[in-house]
């Protein structure tokens, strides 16, 4: 893996495969919070699968982790090439003709969307990580004494959406996140060298997956966050 790394060629398969590792988890997570806008017990229900599931828990989950850790420190190094080469050839030519601004700006949308994973850390993933592995409870429940209080997720996700500024912050990033899609998802599928007949075609689905997918996020919030503001 590391003779891999160490080529410019190597790093950007390597890159490609960690974001379609990440689109797909992507694609996943909003498979899951769709349903929260439709049916609060399949949420709920579907919820405390993902989230007591052993193969999920202690084998998805931590490869997921180091997916993330992996693409965002790969984004950042070959940035920093990229930077470096580019101080040479911007001197002899107009960087901005040759390239996209998206492409251009990758390592902003990058670290608003590293910004936004900590904060979606800090609202779900801590507080879950610390109700079953430190407080010991696997329920899911509401109030762990009482069954019939009811699985606590759809009641946790609507809670996140009440505060305006948190909505705000959610909305923003996953326009950075679209923006950043726009560009990679087409870059990852040249770096594995899928240029031939379907290039239009996935060109076509790439832009339909960052266009849509970040949209639906944003529908899932400003869904609930309405929903409370106008009961």
């Amino acid at each position: 893996m590391s003779g891999i790394l160490n080529s410019s060629i190597g790093r950007k398969f390597a890159m490609a495969l960690s974001a379609f590792f990440l689109m797909f988890f992507l694609l996943q997570h909003f498979a899951i919070n769709i349903l929260s806008v439709f049916n609060a017990d399949t949420f709920n229900e579907v919820s405390h699968f993902m989230g007591t599931n052993p193969l999920v828990q202690y084998a998805l989950q931590p490869v997921l982790i180091l997916g993330v850790i992996f693409h965002f420190v790969m984004g950042f190094i070959l940035e920093f090439k990229n930077w470096s080469a580019r101080k040479i050839s911007y001197a002899k030519n107009n960087g901005a003709a040759n390239s996209s601004w998206m492409s251009r700006n990758m390592i902003w949308s990058g670290l608003a969307i590293l910004a936004f994973i900590g904060l979606h850390f800090y609202d779900f993933w801590f507080p879950e990580i610390n109700t079953k592995f430190i407080v010991g409870d696997m329920s899911g429940l509401a109030d762990p004494n009482n069954v019939e209080s009811g699985f606590r997720y759809f009641e946790e996700l609507q809670h996140k959406f009440h505060s305006h500024v948190r909505t705000i912050l959610y909305v923003i990033s996953f326009v950075f996140l679209a923006l950043h899609l726009l560009h990679g998802f087409n870059s990852a599928f040249q770096s594995v060298g899928a240029n031939n007949k379907y290039t239009k075609g996935l060109m076509g689905f790439g832009k339909a997956y960052a266009i849509l997918v970040p949209l639906g996020f944003v529908f899932i919030a400003l869904f609930h966050h309405f929903k409370y503001v106008l009961s």
